[in-house]
């Protein structure tokens, strides 16, 4: 198999440019799409439990994402799952932990092939989490950062019962202002750092994630979760980057002014996600580190990966009860 050679767009300051979204389809309970076909007139998918699949990778933090949101809000039955190889090859994500390398729901072997069912012009990069439509094999949407603001107020009728409230509607205006801020410079701010082609860019960068990490340890010094005592989608956001953090970022990423394991406000509450039912038990490590050292080539040519960090102490009490 050959090592995908993904290349990265950056500006002329040579910093990272993040490929937009293509797909932006919305879930409705009002849509009045015909049955077994598309959207409707306004681009509306119906809410149908058991006909969408969620194809993720246990190694993409934007994926992890909408996987940690569907499991907390009872949505496992509702939307199906379809997990991707960590190592993408020339043609990129691909079914080979499915027998016969083939997803056994959409009858594919490549994520690409429902990218093209849905635009046959498509020429970007094909990326995960995707929402797939069962019925027409095409892709609902990669919009990663709507897709579970989206299992929060569009996916409602289906949520579990006693489901907890992750985008509350007092706070969406506070909510939305603190998500933009983690995704420009925790988030995607840890790419800007692995794939920026200049120095100056690089060490701009640095600076503002340790700055802004600095502002979060100070914020979740006197309450235990972003918006205070109850986890939301932040939390979320913010979990999937950290639990990453030591393990790929800090070194492949060159994000090394300290170690997560050196911020001890961030540190226990990343442990406490962790050990909360919903965060630590989607995490898989192995696919993690595999994926990241394995296909980024211009950024670690020898494709090793590491045999460290100590992961035990995640599961050490993290004392913010």
């Amino acid at each position: 198999m050959a090592r995908a050679q993904f290349t990265k767009e950056t500006d002329a300051g040579g910093q990272f440019v993040r490929q937009p979204n293509r797909f932006t389809g919305r879930i409705s309970a009002d849509s009045q799409a015909p049955p077994g076909g598309g959207p409707d007139a306004e681009g509306r998918w119906p809410l149908q439990a058991g006909r969408y699949r969620l194809v993720w990778s246990r190694a993409c933090p934007w994926a992890h994402r909408v996987r940690i949101v569907r499991g907390l809000l009872g949505l496992d039955e509702a939307i199906s799952l379809a997990t991707v190889d960590p190592i993408r090859d020339d043609r990129g994500w691909r079914f080979s932990l499915d027998p016969d390398g083939r997803d056994p729901v959409l009858g594919i072997e490549y994520l690409a092939e429902a990218y093209r069912a849905t635009d046959p012009d498509f020429a970007g990069r094909v990326t995960v989490p995707a929402l797939v439509d069962t019925v027409t094999g095409r892709v609902v949407s990669n919009d990663f950062p709507q897709l579970t603001l989206d299992l929060s107020t569009r996916w409602g009728p289906l949520h579990r019962p006693g489901a907890p409230d992750l985008y509350p509607e007092p706070l969406r205006a506070e909510l939305d202002e603190l998500m933009e801020v983690l995704y420009h410079e925790v988030n995607n701010g840890v790419y800007l750092c692995g794939f920026a082609t200049s120095q100056r860019g690089y060490q701009r960068s640095v600076r503002t994630l340790f700055d802004r990490l600095d502002d979060l340890s100070s914020r979740l010094t006197d309450r235990r979760y972003l918006m205070g005592d109850a986890i939301t989608e932040a939390d979320v956001r913010l979990f999937t980057t950290l639990v990453r953090f030591d393990a790929v970022y800090h070194g492949h990423f060159k994000c090394n002014l300290r170690k997560l394991t050196e911020l001890p406000v961030l540190w226990a509450y990343a442990r406490d996600l962790f050990q909360t039912p919903g965060f630590g038990d989607t995490v898989d490590f192995d696919h993690i580190k595999r994926h990241y050292y394995g296909t980024h080539p211009a950024i670690n040519p020898t494709g090793i990966v590491p045999l460290g960090p100590d992961l035990s102490g995640w599961t050490v009490p993290h004392g913010r009860g």
